[in-house]
């Protein structure tokens, strides 16, 4: 087993969960770091992010890398994959959470028709680590087209 890659974000929170606000950071200096606020996690408030916005665009990406390997392992590497995935938050009976995490992939995939496509795309959608992490705790539908 080799060492692993660590990756690091921080969160500063300051006040109470409703008048709170925080300031999340990605230690890669990547991205710039981010405002959050119960607002902007219940709701949507232009300019903010949530924590359901950063684990779906980590989904999308994951997905995205998962599936051009599936692609090119068949000898049908894809020209472009367009991926993007809903992170829903809701009220449950065992409180807050997030319960579904929906995938969609448009990509170009040259000689490979659409059956073949979405098979490879259920494949990355359940082997694709950030899936795997989700695993039994929260539903992931995967929904594939051809460009």
């Amino acid at each position: 087993m080799s060492a692993p890659v660590v990756s690091k974000a921080k969160a500063v929170w300051e006040g109470d969960l409703f008048h709170g606000k925080g300031v999340v950071s990605f230690e890669s200096g990547a991205l710039p770091s981010r405002e959050v606020t119960w607002a902007a996690r219940s709701s949507k408030v232009p300019g903010m992010t949530s924590p359901e916005e950063l684990l779906a665009a980590a989904h999308a990406s994951c997905f995205a890398m998962a599936l051009s390997n599936i692609l090119a392992k068949e000898g049908k590497p894809a020209t472009r994959l367009e991926v993007s995935a809903e992170a829903h938050f809701a009220k449950t009976d065992e409180g807050f959470r997030i319960t579904q995490i929906n995938i969609n992939v448009l990509g170009a995939v040259p000689g490979m028709d659409k059956a073949g496509f979405e098979k490879a795309a259920s494949t990355a959608g359940e082997g694709c680590p950030v899936s795997k992490a989700l695993k039994g705790n929260v539903k992931i539908t995967v929904s594939a087209n051809l460009m």
